[in-house]
């Protein structure tokens, strides 16, 4: 039986529907590598690169840290970076450290209790010491690219009490340090900044270290 235009008109588009051009030229397979960076980008459109952005109540555990790695190594370094251990420190009242040695990141939870919403950043500027251990040109060229900071905040409940309190029997200056000062004169009674015997600094008290 023959049909009619509209019936043929018909069909057509309903081949069209069923058979699209994405279906019938179905892209090249991908390889490793783009597969990788899919996933990244399918991340980031969940949740934007700078809002791994972290509720005030609570801190991310290791796990999301591995992942905030991961997304920031393929987004800064292309995956480059090598894989490193991350765990959190109830210890440490800086912002963070990076430990060559044993390839470990420790994030201070301290510090990150009263700033949590500087733990990426925290992650950031230590994954750029896996590069350059010290802060020199290098290092700050690199937090400038991916947008990390050089120094952790301030806060007065992050400050340790000295262990050691030294004074100048001159002026009566106190210096109060935290290690123990060997050959040291006041800064303010010695000529030309270097040791002078006539103003050593006299160990006035010191407080033995609690461990945790």
């Amino acid at each position: 039986m023959g049909k009619t235009k509209q019936q043929k008109k018909a069909l057509t588009a309903l081949n069209y529907d069923l058979f699209r051009l994405a279906d019938r030229c179905p892209p090249a397979p991908a390889t490793i590598y783009t597969k990788i960076q899919q996933h990244v980008q399918r991340q980031q459109a969940t949740v934007p690169m700078e809002a791994i952005k972290l509720s005030r109540t609570e801190l991310p555990d290791v796990n999301r840290l591995h992942h905030m790695f991961d997304v920031y190594n393929w987004t800064y370094y292309k995956g480059k970076l090598p894989k490193v251990s991350i765990e959190f420190s109830n210890r440490m009242t800086s912002a963070g450290s990076y430990l060559p040695e044993r390839k470990l990141i420790r994030i201070g939870r301290k510090y990150h209790e009263i700033f949590p919403d500087e733990i990426g950043d925290t992650l950031k500027h230590e994954m750029i010491h896996i590069l350059h251990l010290k802060h020199n040109a290098d290092f700050r060229a690199e937090a400038q690219r991916v947008g990390a900071s050089l120094k952790a905040k301030s806060h007065p409940s992050l400050r340790k009490p000295p262990r050691y309190v030294y004074v100048c029997r001159s002026c009566g200056r106190q210096y109060p340090r935290q290690r123990r000062l060997r050959m040291a004169s006041c800064g303010c009674c010695t000529p030309g900044r270097e040791f002078d015997p006539r103003f050593k600094l006299k160990l006035l008290k010191s407080a033995r270290r609690t461990t945790c």
